[in-house]
């Protein structure tokens, strides 16, 4: 489901467009998660930075012979949830029976290079209990790797963002029973009061969100993931189907567009509820 109007939105001001009164886009949730697959979190604020959110996709799994396990590949990986304390520099695995696996973040193993869809990422194994739970969830060998640079594990871009109005809009063209939840999605700023799709009139223009200002950048192609169930993991709709009858294929992994990249121009902190709006004119 998607969430209701963030705290503070009925104080939100407006902007009048022709005769209509729409409320300005506003940040509703964010989405991140610290082990690639797995549960998205939402946080009331995070920091955007040139890296993107800090500590988001820090970590992923490989099978054994070191390609990248996502939930396109194994979609129950959506029901383990991540949390890594930086501070302490301690995660923790809490896998769908109750089963909790905790150890050292910073138990650097043999290093290795991941092929992410072309680019190769430069990482370490973690040494500790995570392989062997991992494994045994996933039955079959896999171990857990923490990127050497924070930022890496993003796809293309640092930040991505997408309306819940287009989602709703997808939604209704596909004759979705219910509201479709955007988690599936996986992107990192969710937004609300858009108008279907506005957020890809935004591409080469900078934004404005909180403290920090972004620059859009192009459409994500999307992958199988989106047609799973974001709390199972499981196939439950035909996304892909459904926005290839009205969305154009762009070059990708995947090729159909469904939400936009973006780079961070000036860090700053973001919270839920804040503003979103264009800094650029359109050209």
């Amino acid at each position: 489901m998607l969430p209701r109007s963030p705290p503070g939105a009925q104080h939100l001001s407006e902007a009048r467009v022709g005769y209509r009164v729409r409320t300005m886009p506003t940040l509703a949730r964010l989405s991140v998660t610290p082990v690639k697959g797995t549960v998205v979190q939402h946080p009331a604020a995070a920091m955007l930075t040139e890296a993107g959110i800090p500590g988001n996709r820090l970590f992923y799994i490989v099978d054994e012979r070191g390609e990248l396990l996502s939930g396109t590949e194994f979609g129950p990986l959506v029901r383990i949830r991540a949390e890594h304390d930086a501070t302490q520099e301690r995660l923790t695995l809490r896998f769908p029976d109750g089963t909790e696996i905790a150890g050292a973040a910073d138990a650097a193993g043999a290093s290795e290079i991941t092929d992410f869809y072309g680019r190769p990422v430069a990482a370490h194994v973690v040494e500790g209990p995570f392989a062997e739970a991992l494994s045994s969830y996933c039955r079959k060998p896999v171990r857990l790797l923490r990127c050497d640079h924070d930022g890496d594990g993003n796809d293309v871009e640092p930040i991505t963002l997408v309306s819940f109005d287009s989602v709703r809009d997808l939604a209704e063209r596909g004759g979705y029973d219910g509201e479709l939840d955007a988690r599936r999605f996986r992107l990192n700023l969710e937004l609300e009061g858009c108008e279907p799709y506005e957020e890809d009139t935004w591409a080469d223009r900078r934004i404005g969100v909180g403290e920090a200002t972004i620059e859009v950048g192009g459409q994500v192609p999307r992958c199988a993931f989106t047609t799973k169930d974001p709390d199972t993991g499981e196939k439950d709709w035909s996304t892909l189907t459904q926005i290839a009858k009205y969305r154009e294929r762009i070059g990708g992994r995947g090729g159909l567009p469904f939400g936009m990249y973006a780079r961070v121009v000036t860090p700053g902190v973001v919270r839920v509820g804040d503003q979103v709006a264009p800094l650029d004119p359109l050209p």
